[in-house]
């Protein structure tokens, strides 16, 4: 694989991996062709950014939960407004980090 695409890819898609995922992500690129390359490139990893501004404004309902296609825990959200408000305000803090672990898990689906 081509270095220059491989560090195009790193520096646009970082922010939403782990810091700690980019060596592991980086060797999965060297690695593959280019075919696979393009799948890994075309999916839509999601902005942690965006996520925790979603969390903030309609985490109660659970949005924030089916965005990461975790169905149960965001109808379990949504039934109990956000665990009362409760699990919402926890959200907060541990979105972003669960969405770059969605990003990752979505990256390693293709990659594998």
């Amino acid at each position: 694989m081509d270095k220059s695409k491989i560090e195009l890819f790193l520096a646009t898609q970082a922010a939403k991996f782990h810091p700690e995922h980019l060596p592991i992500i980086r060797d999965y690129l060297e690695k593959i062709n280019d075919d696979k390359f393009f799948r890994i490139q075309t999916q839509q990893y999601k902005d942690p950014t965006l996520m925790l501004v979603l969390s903030v404004l309609v985490g109660h309902f659970g949005i924030d939960r089916f965005l990461l296609e975790q169905t149960g825990t965001g109808v379990v959200k949504l039934i109990t407004c956000g665990g009362l408000g409760i699990w919402t305000i926890v959200d907060w803090f541990l979105i972003m980090g669960l969405t770059r672990d969605y990003n990752f898990n979505k990256f390693m689906q293709v990659a594998g």
